[in-house]
């Protein structure tokens, strides 16, 4: 799954990277490196200006609220439960078949983060022992530090309690797509520490090569099985994943301290 990741390249980075055309920031930008659901993401789609005499889709930075609210919902109440979606049947879901066939969006990130059960506690669980257990973050990243592309779909939602002129009368928000998670070695594999992704979590955000980003982005494209084609996993050995504090737990914690490369998991957090 994805539930929580980092991204600290600005505007201008990502503008050459995704040969962006136009940005919609309305406020300063500022680097996260602990972006939790429901927050508000930088996002790269394609898509037609509004207002624009030109009909042709203009790439563009927007920034939308993290947790995909369909189309035809009654309220916004259960963003914080889409945050995700299986890439293996986002094409079937009523909640997100229409995003997939005509809203694609890239989310970059720097990479993401997951949580390991420590196996002390693990073991505890095994003897019905109860005591909460204490995970372990490791921060999967690309090995070769480039940008982390995962794949995403966005929908607008109205609220139809507000006037037309109301700043919040729109929303506009997103989901990752995620897919099973890597079980060929890691880039780089720690002595103490997991060897695969799927040692980590079955789940894992689906990252998008730089050739499948323009015919991911491209809202011309809506045959169902050309699109799914886009799915498959990236190559393995792409990604690195290392431990880092603990304190990124906490989401009011932020800053690039949380991606301190840990010798090894913390005390009480072993592999």
């Amino acid at each position: 799954m994805c539930g929580r990741y980092a991204a600290s390249r600005g505007p201008e980075d990502l503008k050459e990277v995704f040969e962006i055309e136009k940005t919609e920031l309305e406020e300063a930008w500022a680097p996260d490196y602990n972006i939790a659901p429901t927050k508000e993401v930088y996002v790269v789609l394609d898509r037609p200006l509004k207002g624009a005499a030109d009909p042709r889709p203009v790439r563009q930075l927007r920034k939308l609220k993290w947790g995909l609210v369909p189309a035809w919902s009654a309220s916004p109440d259960g963003a914080a439960r889409m945050i995700n979606a299986r890439a293996e049947t986002v094409h079937e879901k009523p909640s997100f078949s229409r995003a997939f066939a005509a809203r694609r969006c890239v989310m970059p990130a720097d990479g993401y983060y997951e949580w390991v059960t420590g196996a002390q506690e693990r073991d505890l669980e095994v003897e019905g022992r109860r005591k909460r257990a204490r995970k372990q973050p490791y921060f999967v990243t690309p090995a070769d530090g480039s940008v982390f592309a995962m794949a995403g779909i966005y929908e607008f939602w109205r609220d139809r309690t507000l006037p037309d002129d109301h700043p919040r009368a729109w929303w506009a928000t997103c989901s990752v797509l995620t897919t099973e998670a890597e079980t060929t070695p890691l880039a780089s594999v720690p002595d103490d520490g997991p060897r695969a992704l799927a040692d980590i979590h079955p789940r894992m955000p689906l990252m998008l090569t730089p050739d499948r980003w323009h015919s991911w982005l491209d809202p011309t494209r809506t045959d169902v099985e050309e699109l799914r084609a886009l799915l498959t996993p990236p190559p393995p050995g792409l990604l690195r994943a290392y431990p880092v504090p603990t304190a990124v737990s906490n989401v009011r914690n932020n800053g690039p301290e949380l991606l301190t490369e840990l010798e090894g998991p913390e005390e009480g957090t072993l592999f």
